[in-house]
Order: C-alpha cells, then sequence, then structure tokens
C-alpha cells in the first residue's frame, strides 16, 4: 500500500481541529458547525482505524504500514509503523475520542469550540505515540499531550482545576525529561533513534540500567505505578468528564505501552533485573491502591485508585515475560481503557444532574434511572473481573502467567480482584440501590440519547471481548511471540 494511511490517520483530527479553529460567523451557527465537523472527523478516523485493522497482516510478526521521511539529515527521521501489539491501541483511541466529543457536547457549556478542538489535538498526539517508530518522534507527541490535558483540566476542571493541572504537568513533565536525557544517550551510543534498528542492536549491559531507570521514571509516573500515582487522583477529580476518560482509557496506557515497547524491546537485560523491583510496587499498588479506594466517599476518586490497582495487574504481566503474563496486560489496558471510560461517563451523567460526585448524595437511583443502572452494573461487574466481561480475560491471563514466575506473586496479586469486588459493588449498591434518602432525586431523569448510545457502545465492546477475545489474540499473537523470542535471545 503506498497511502500513508498511518499519517492520515494520525494527523487527520488535527486537519478538523483546524477547521474547526478557522470556523466563523454567529456563535449558534459556529458552535454547530464546529460539532459537525469534529464528529464527523472523530467517527471517520475511527472507520479508517477499523479499515487499517482489517488490512493487517496477522501472519507478518514485524512492523506494517512502515512510512519514513528524512526530518533532521543525519539525526531523526519521520517515521510510522505498527505492529500486533500498537494498532489495538490505535483502535482503543479512535473509539474512544468520538465518546468524548458525544460527552463534551452534551455537558460542555462554555468554550465548546476550544473544547472540541483540544480532544482532536490529543487524538493526533495519543495515536502518534503508538505509531512513531523514532525515539525523538515518540518522544515530540508524549510530551505533547501533556499542553492539551493541562488545558482541559485547568479550563474546564471542578473547583481546585489549576492546582490539579500544575500537579499533573509537573509530575509527568520530570518522569519525560529523564527519558529525554536517556533517548540522546541512545543516540550517543548507537548513532541512531530509529526504533527498529534499535531493537536489533545490542546495547550495551552496564548502559542499560541507567536507561532502563530513566525510561521508567517516565512510564512509572504516566501510568501511574505506586509510589508516583498521587497526581491521578487529583487530576480525575477535577477534570472534566471527557478529561477523565482520556486519561484513564488512553494516557496511562502509554506507560504500559512505553514498558512492552522500549523497556523491554531496548533493555531486556536491565528489564530482567528490575522485574522483582516491579513485583513489589505492582503488589502493592493493588493491595493499598484498593484499600484506599474502599475509604473514599467521591465516586471520580474511586475509580482514580481503581485504575492504579488495575495497573498493577499490568505490570505484573508485562514483566513475567510470559506469553500469558503479556498478552493478559495487552487485554487488561484495553479493558480498563473501555470500562474505566464508561466508569467515569456514568460518573459525569449523575454529575451533570445533580452536581455532585459524592456517594451520600445518591441512594436508590435504580427507582428513577433504571437504563442507568443497568449499562452501570455491567460495567461495575467488567471492572471487578467477572467472567463473561473482557477483565476476567485480562486478570486471568495475568495471574496464570505470575504463577508461572512466582506463587507468592500471584497469591497475593489475586487478593486485588477481591478487594476490587468490595469497593466496586460497595459503590454500586450506595449509589443505585437502597432506600431514597435525597429527595432532590425524585426528578433525575433517565439516559438521553447520547448518553444511552456511547454507554451502549462500551459494554457491548466489554461484553463482545469477554465472550469472545479472539479477535484480540489473532492481531497480537505473533508480535507477543516476537518480544518474547527477542527477550530470551538476548
Amino acid at each position: 500500500m503506498n497511502f500513508p494511511i498511518l499519517s492520515f490517520i494520525t494527523f487527520f483530527p488535527l486537519l478538523g481541529a483546524v477547521c474547526i479553529f478557522a470556523i466563523q460567523g454567529k456563535k449558534t451557527d459556529y458552535i454547530k458547525n464546529s460539532k459537525n465537523v469534529a464528529i464527523f472527523a472523530s467517527v471517520l478516523n475511527f472507520v479508517l482505524s477499523l479499515y487499517l485493522w482489517f488490512n493487517f497482516d496477522n501472519t507478518h510478526s514485524g512492523f506494517q504500514f512502515v512510512e519514513e521521511y528524512e526530518w533532521l539529515k543525519g539525526f531523526i527521521n519521520f517515521k510510522f509503523g505498527i505492529d500486533g501489539i500498537s494498532i489495538i491501541f490505535i483502535l482503543l483511541t479512535t473509539f474512544i475520542a468520538p465518546i468524548c466529543i458525544f460527552s463534551g457536547i452534551n455537558s460542555i457549556s462554555f468554550r465548546i469550540k476550544e473544547f472540541l478542538i483540544l480532544i482532536l489535538l490529543m487524538e493526533t498526539l495519543m495515536i502518534g505515540v503508538f505509531c512513531s517508530l523514532d525515539l525523538v518522534i515518540f518522544y515530540l507527541f508524549f510530551e505533547g499531550g501533556l499542553i492539551p490535558m493541562f488545558l482541559l483540566i485547568g479550563i474546564w476542571g471542578g473547583e481546585k482545576r489549576v492546582y490539579s493541572a500544575f500537579k499533573f504537568f509537573l509530575f509527568t513533565l520530570l518522569g519525560s525529561v529523564l527519558m529525554l536525557v536517556a533517548i540522546i544517550t541512545i543516540f550517543i551510543l548507537t548513532g541512531t533513534t530509529d526504533v527498529e534498528q534499535l531493537l536489533n542492536l545490542k546495547i550495551p549491559e552496564n548502559y542499560q540500567y541507567f536507561l532502563w531507570l530513566a525510561f521508567f521514571s517516565s512510564f512509572a509516573i504516566k501510568m501511574p505505578m505506586w509510589p508516583f500515582h498521587t497526581w491521578l487522583p487529583d487530576a480525575h477529580v477535577e477534570a472534566p468528564t471527557a478529561g477523565s476518560v482520556i486519561l484513564a482509557a488512553i494516557l496511562l496506557k502509554m506507560g504500559g505501552y512505553g514498558f512492552i515497547r522500549f523497556s523491554i524491546g531496548l533493555f531486556p537485560n536491565a528489564s530482567e533485573y528490575f522485574a522483582v523491583l516491579i513485583y513489589v510496587l505492582s503488589v502493592i499498588a493493588i493491595i493499598y491502591t484498593s484499600l484506599v479506594a474502599l475509604m473514599q466517599d467521591d465516586m471520580k476518586k474511586l475509580i482514580a485508585y481503581s485504575s492504579v490497582a488495575h495497573m498493577g495487574f499490568v505490570t505484573i504481566g508485562i514483566f513475567t515475560m510470559t506469553k500469558q503474563g503479556v498478552e493478559g496486560a495487552l487485554i487488561q489496558m484495553l479493558s480498563h481503557g473501555i470500562i474505566s471510560a464508561g466508569l467515569f461517563l456514568c460518573v459525569g451523567v449523575l454529575y451533570d444532574r445533580k452536581h455532585s460526585r459524592l456517594i451520600s448524595s445518591y441512594s436508590g437511583v435504580v427507582n428513577f434511572m433504571p437504563k442507568y443502572s443497568l449499562f452501570f452494573m455491567i460495567l461495575t461487574l467488567g471492572a471487578i473481573g467477572l467472567p463473561g466481561t473482557s477483565g476476567f480475560v485480562g486478570e486471568f491471563l495475568v495471574l496464570v502467567g505470575a504463577f508461572k514466575i512466582s506463587k507468592f506473586i500471584a497469591i497475593w496479586s489475586s487478593t486485588g480482584i477481591i478487594l476490587a469486588a468490595g469497593y466496586m459493588l460497595w459503590l454500586y449498591k450506595r449509589v443505585v440501590f437502597g432506600s431514597i434518602l435525597n429527595s432532590n432525586l425524585k426528578n433525575i431523569k433517565d439516559l438521553n440519547i447520547f448518553e444511552n448510545y456511547y454507554l451502549l457502545a462500551l459494554v457491548a465492546v466489554t461484553l463482545f471481548f469477554g465472550f469472545y477475545p479472539d479477535p484480540l489474540f489473532q492481531t497480537f499473537n505473533l508480535s507477543v511471540d516476537n518480544l518474547i523470542l527477542q527477550y530470551e535471545m538476548r
């Protein structure tokens, strides 16, 4: 295929953002036109990503649809390409982006034009992360996402939005500066930042440990891992619903993707050496943040802490370097992206109606919002990892992979499933069931057409891949095999 489809999918949302920026006229007209352009750009991009998936060769383990253009002669080439691992994250991004736009249209009441521009810009930057085959290009996309997310939190966030926006920005920037130093070091050592070339080169072992820690600082903060997670609950609580969805569904996955693509791929010896550190931090994250989640009265903060716990399963799965563990981590990331997006949207539905995120403000919601309660229930069960949901597939495979490495790690990790059942079912019970304590809830309305369709889409994907995950396995099977083979041949 000669058509640069990866570049088109990456930059088409940016083109949509430029078109929205150029729209002029009466306020009612340019708002309507801005919404139409944003919907068109995001939906079409999702359709194109499906086309990309259908044309992806599952029998080939290397990078496909490779594009390369000279940028800085003798230094950096603009290089795109995907394998079975990166394509699932592109699909996740293009699927979530239209949902964020529909959610924003439904809930944002001011500066809607600027909001839509930032969402489309975020989509471009996030897709670029998963397509990049040059370390410098990856870094530019990886860091570029800080700016629109900073603005989304800082402009449309809650009362403490400025504090949360700066905390998010400074935390993630600090880790990424160290990664930049590591990238410069790699170029000095090897003379290239081309990922394909670097995967076939052996970086000197004595340098691997420093470089691994530098990359770790960035990816661990982005996921985030314990104890680098403190920015996430604040960011989630203050961010608008669409911002929380992007954070949970996509941005956290950049850290996991980075561990797979770079930490394991480029520094295999260091990855083996530091694996025990990863296991310890992950188990602490699973247990500690689950216990903290049990103590929360803010629904967003509870789901944020649950995200940290779920990412603990992901890091354990990745660093087991077993087929089951890595594949489980990939499915867990995809599943968490879908389910957490749905949970934050469920919180957003209630917040739009009653302007409160506190669990204590709600009770007996099922009496007035039966459709909402049904969707919320399925997403809650998915977060627990009930069989028949995508959450079960990912967690089960991760635990199988962990059991092969250490029974101790597998047993302690499995306690997270019990704790997740505790805080998620308790959340659902307090909000949906029980007697009606707040008389103001009697006039609360069930889902509107926008909310109905995007929650239905998320629930449908959760159940589909819960019962039939085979399309995912077929997509990344050979890429995972190749990753493990390269690791074992280090």
